[in-house]
């Protein structure tokens, strides 16, 4: 990109901008967010945290305002404004009110808050905590503010935490469509609340097959879920005025399509999640070329859970609130579907995901939504799935089990179909995102390409990124499932990367990445991170397409991780500098492969084809050092035979022009004396380190348990 994404937290305001050649990321949202954390208050600033199970780390910016009773907080009004939806936290087992004042005057009306929607266990889930404490409540204030009115909010008992205020012009009451339409009241839907619209919702679903059921201003209870649903449109007036209580909407495992629905709230009861029951607003299909916009849906387990037949589908516009899991899962068979220009917060897993299961999501897309705080996953999931695009989204404040957007074939459950043809993730802005994945012990980066159950050979292209804040890395490529699996085909072209707190490129896996036009500021440890797991698995390879910088250096020592903020540590004389880094070879022997001579085990080794010398291995030690002993050993039980083995010692600095540093010599290796055999080199500066073995007098092969490379003579 000619000019930089950039993302600012102006004023507690958090807003993306762009140049004019390329999309601004995000959703166009009806309502202006304020931090609490930037606003006036009595109470007391928590956080900035990023540790899971703490309640400022669910906090969109990782922060928020604890209000002990009768302390408050007050916001200035960004916009002209008659409603606000708070984001906010009351402790376990407690509920309550908040007082709200406009311009120092208390309103009569009270904003009530509860826990009775939040502190979810998931004990299934390897690496779960307690966790999704926050909440959303709104309120329409009854008149209108202006921008730079004063809106405070008072805890009247419990102790409140509030997160975000979202200030918000809601439009009067829609109403009713032309002829036609038929309303559900009509039918005897009930608008109070009290009595069970379920029926009176079927009977207007069934006459106004082609047409519009009208659902008025009003609540409407439902007890059970809708079902035959096609050919119709669902209308309301408005997601602030009409809004159906049910925790299972619709439930449907086919329809003919031609389902639209639109501009009312579904609001559920869900408390707990439980996988295996449908509380879902769509659960199943709504079939071809339907739609659904202006939603707002909240307290469910899923918004949509999407099966079946749904091409062409096109989800745009809705606000998905609190869900226990998922916000939208395409759990597979999606072709053509596009997600576009949604609000997501607070999801109990991933908040948008396609999961191919039982066969292919395919030329679907996520496209311009915003997503802030999923609490146990990632902002955006594919895993698997074919000519899949993610585009022009931002995301931020991912927590424990998640990054901003994950490119995957994780598979859960089988048949999977993996990730196929050309993969696109062009423009999205990712701001402190990525987390500590406790089941690794490390983190996982803002966007991470993970070959989890299966090789990656999809064709990759990540465009136009920007990575803000993120607390550890930026770019992660891992095979998660621990297998190794290699990540191929992967092009990084143009990126700005700020305030990152590890390293740019955080690589686990082998494969290979091109990278151009990435630019970096303010790395908080090194460039890259480039340490297979396992150790013996391969290596990643990284090649500059130019126009890099900012992220040159190294990480140097693979037997720890690094530290957020820590910096490079200071070089340790004795540690062997080739251990655990990526190791290739010009040929191996069944198990015997290149990274057995780096994983610090003795007992196994590398073994190069046989009877075919020269043959050659090489580790890549990660930054240019000045090499001065080399440690080489081979098993050390009695049952290996002593024998000598012929080596140059060759170094480069780039991997592809290579010097001889010590030409060809007899090693004697004996298992009376270890073993080991050691080589003097001359300090000479190399990052490529290649042992060229041209002879065996014991085997025709070449033959290494360890290569050990020291500073030290």
């Amino acid at each position: 990109m000619s000019a930089a994404v950039t993302v600012a937290l102006t004023t507690g305001l958090l807003t993306a901008t762009a140049p004019t050649a390329h999309a601004a990321a995000g959703a166009t949202l009806p309502f202006t967010s304020v931090e609490a954390e930037s606003a006036t208050t009595t109470g007391t600033r928590i956080g900035p945290d990023h540790t899971q199970g703490t309640l400022a780390s669910e906090a969109s910016g990782r922060q928020a305002v604890r209000l002990d009773s009768g302390r408050r907080v007050e916001f200035t009004v960004p916009r002209a404004a008659n409603a606000v939806n708070v984001a906010y936290s009351v402790p376990d087992g407690q509920s309550g009110t908040l007082n709200v004042y406009v311009n120092g005057t208390r309103l009569a009306r009270t904003l009530p808050v509860t826990s009775k929607y939040s502190y979810v266990d998931t004990g299934w889930i390897p690496g779960a905590r307690t966790h999704h404490f926050f909440d959303n409540a709104r309120l329409l204030l009854g008149q209108n503010v202006q921008a730079g009115d004063k809106v405070a909010f008072e805890s009247a008992g419990t102790q409140v935490t509030v997160d975000v205020a979202d200030f918000e012009q809601v439009a009067a009451a829609a109403g009713q469509p032309a002829a036609g339409s038929v309303s559900v009241t009509s039918k005897g839907a009930d608008p109070t609340g009290n009595g069970d619209s379920t029926q009176a919702f079927r009977d207007a679903i069934s006459a106004a097959q082609g047409g519009v059921v009208w659902i008025p201003p009003g609540d409407y209870r439902l007890t059970s879920a809708l079902g035959g649903v096609q050919n119709v449109t669902l209308q309301g007036a408005g997601s602030w005025h009409s809004i159906v209580h049910s925790s299972r909407f619709i439930d449907q495992a086919g329809s003919s399509g031609g389902v639209h629905i639109k501009d009312f709230a579904v609001v559920g009861e869900v408390t707990e999640r439980v996988d295996s029951n449908p509380d879902n607003f769509v659960n199943g299909s709504l079939g071809p070329g339907s739609s659904v916009s202006g939603m707002w849906l909240q307290h469910l387990k899923v918004g949509l859970w999407l099966t079946g037949n749904n091409d062409n589908l096109v989800v745009e516009n809705n606000r998905f609130l609190d869900m226990t899991a998922d916000g939208l899962n395409l759990n597979g068979n999606a072709r053509g579907v596009r997600v576009r220009n949604n609000f997501l917060r607070n999801q109990g897993d991933d908040a948008l995901a396609m999961w191919s299961l039982y066969a292919p999501d395919t030329n679907s897309s996520f496209e311009n939504n915003t997503i802030t705080q999923p609490n146990l996953a990632n902002g955006i999931a594919i895993y698997g799935g074919t000519d899949i695009a993610v585009r022009n989204n931002l995301v931020f404040d991912t927590n424990a089990l998640g990054s901003g957007i994950a490119i995957s074939n994780q598979k859960f459950l089988d048949p999977f179909f993996p990730l196929a043809g050309t993969i696109t993730v062009d423009g999205n802005t990712l701001v402190r995102t990525g987390a500590m994945n406790p089941n690794w012990n490390h983190p996982m980066g803002a966007l991470r390409v993970d070959s989890y159950d299966s090789a990656i050979n999809a064709t990759v292209n990540i465009t136009n990124t920007t990575i803000t804040d993120s607390p550890y890395s930026a770019f992660e490529f891992v095979s998660g499932g621990g297998q190794g699996y290699p990540v191929r085909n992967v092009t990084v072209d143009g990126a700005t990367v700020r305030n990152t707190g590890t390293v740019v490129v955080q690589a686990e896996a082998q494969g290979a990445a091109t990278f151009r036009n990435v630019t970096a500021g303010s790395v908080g440890v090194a460039g890259v991170y480039n340490c297979p797991y396992p150790a013996s698995s391969g290596t990643f390879a990284l090649t500059d397409g130019g126009g890099n910088s900012g992220w040159s250096s190294t990480w140097s020592d693979c037997s720890t991780w690094p530290q957020p903020g820590q910096g490079n540590p200071d070089p340790d004389p004795n540690r062997n500098l080739a251990k655990g880094r990526p190791a290739t070879a010009t040929g191996s022997q069944d198990v015997y492969t290149p990274g057995k001579a780096v994983d610090g085990d003795a007992n196994s080794y590398w073994e190069s084809a046989n009877n075919a010398f020269p043959q050659s291995w090489t580790v890549d030690l990660g930054s240019a050092e000045p090499v001065r002993r080399l440690v080489l050993k081979l098993p050390p039980q009695s049952a290996w035979q002593a024998r000598t083995q012929t080596v140059t010692v060759l170094g480069s600095t780039d991997g592809s022009t290579y010097t001889t540093v010590v030409g060809a010599q007899g090693y004697r290796f004996d298992p009376a004396t270890g073993n080991t055999a050691t080589v003097s080199l001359p300090g000479t500066s190399l990052r490529y380190l290649r042992l060229s073995v041209s002879a065996n007098t014991g085997w025709p092969a070449g033959q290494f348990s360890e290569v050990e490379a020291y500073r030290t003579s």
